[in-house]
C-alpha cells in the first residue's frame, strides 16, 4: 500500500512563495552553504515530488533512518523548479525528484550549483490515451501532448521515434524539440507543463507522461501505457541532489546509503509493480 506525506494547500503555497522569494535573492557561491558542516543530529530537510519520491523517503524515514540516528523531514512540491531553487538557496538540504539530464540543463540555464549524489530509481516515460487502445490506433491528424521542459520533451520525442510514430532529423539529441521532427506523419503536438499532462489527457488524443505524474493521475504504467521506455541503458535515473559542497554532510551520506539498501529495492519493487524500477548507482560526471 502506498502512503503519502501530506501538507495543506495553504502551507504548500506559503512555503513555495517563501522559497521562490528567497531563491530570487540568492547570490551564493558553490561552497557557501552551511550544509557541508551541518550538525549530524539536525533533521535533514529534503524537497521531493509526492510520488514516488516522497513515498520512498517516508519509508526510509519511518523504517530505516531511526536505526542510523537520522531524522528526515520531507517538503513536497509538484513542480520542477522550486525544489532546485530551494536547495540552491539553502532553504532545504537536498532534493529528490529529477534525473541528471534535467539537472545539467537546469544548472546551465539557471546558474545553480547542484550535484547528484546517488541514482535511486527510474520512472519509465510512457504514452497514454483515454480512448486509444493500441499504439497503431494513433492516426494522422490526431494530437499528442508533450512535457514542455527541455530534457523531458526530447525524451518524449525519442520515445515516439523509437516506436515509429515520428522520424527525427539526424543528430537530434536529448534536447530535441518538435522543430527537430523530420516527419510528423500527420500528428499534431501540444506542449504542456509535465505536471498537468494527466489532467489534460481527456483533451488530446494521447500524451507522453512522466512516470511519477502518471501514477499520481491514477495510471498504471506497466498496464496502461501504449508505449513505455526501455530501462536498459536509460540515463534518466532519478537522483538525490545537493548543492555543490554538501556531498560530505554525514546526513546526506547516511541517506544515500539507505536509499541504496536492499530494503528500499524491495520496497520499490513491491509497491510499484514495475511502474518504478530500482536504478541504484553513483552519478557520472558530465
Amino acid at each position: 500500500m502506498r502512503t503519502n506525506i501530506k501538507i495543506t494547500a495553504a502551507a504548500a503555497a506559503t512555503t513555495a512563495l517563501a522559497l521562490a522569494l528567497s531563491a530570487c535573492g540568492t547570490d551564493s557561491d558553490p561552497g557557501s552553504s552551511s550544509g557541508g558542516a551541518a550538525d549530524d543530529g539536525k533533521p535533514l530537510v529534503v524537497a521531493a515530488s509526492p510520488t514516488p519520491h516522497g513515498d520512498i523517503l517516508k519509508y526510509v524515514s519511518e523504517e530505516l533512518a531511526p536505526k542510523e540516528d537520522l531524522k528526515i523531514e520531507v517538503e513536497e512540491f509538484t513542480d520542477y523548479v522550486l525544489p532546485n531553487t530551494a536547495t540552491e538557496s539553502g532553504q532545504v538540504d537536498a532534493n529528490f525528484f529529477q534525473h541528471k539530464p534535467y539537472l545539467d540543463d537546469f544548472n546551465e540555464k539557471q546558474g545553480t550549483h547542484l550535484v547528484g549524489v546517488a541514482g535511486v530509481h527510474l520512472e519509465p516515460l510512457g504514452l497514454y490515451s483515454k480512448d486509444l487502445k493500441e499504439l497503431g490506433d494513433l492516426k494522422s491528424g490526431q494530437t499528442v501532448a508533450l512535457p514542455n521542459d527541455t530534457t523531458n520533451e526530447g525524451r518524449a520525442l525519442k520515445l515516439l521515434a523509437d516506436n515509429g510514430l515520428i522520424t527525427l532529423k539526424a543528430g537530434a539529441g536529448q534536447d530535441a524539440t518538435p522543430s527537430d521532427i523530420k516527419d510528423r506523419k500527420g500528428l499534431k503536438f501540444k506542449e504542456l507543463e509535465a505536471a498537468t499532462l494527466p489532467r489534460a489527457l481527456g483533451d488530446v488524443d494521447a500524451a507522453v507522461i512522466n512516470g511519477n505524474y502518471a501514477i499520481e493521475g491514477g495510471l498504471e504504467p506497466a498496464h496502461d501505457a501504449l508505449a513505455l521506455e526501455e530501462s536498459d541503458g536509460n540515463p534518466y535515473a532519478n537522483l538525490l541532489v545537493v548543492k555543490e559542497g554538501d556531498q560530505n554532510d554525514p546526513r546526506i551520506k547516511k541517506l544515500a546509503r539507505l536509499l541504496h539498501s536492499d530494503a528500499v529495492k524491495k520496497y520499490i519493487e513491491d509497491t510499484y509493480d514495475s511502474a518504478i524500477l530500482p536504478a541504484f548507482g553513483p552519478v557520472k560526471s558530465s
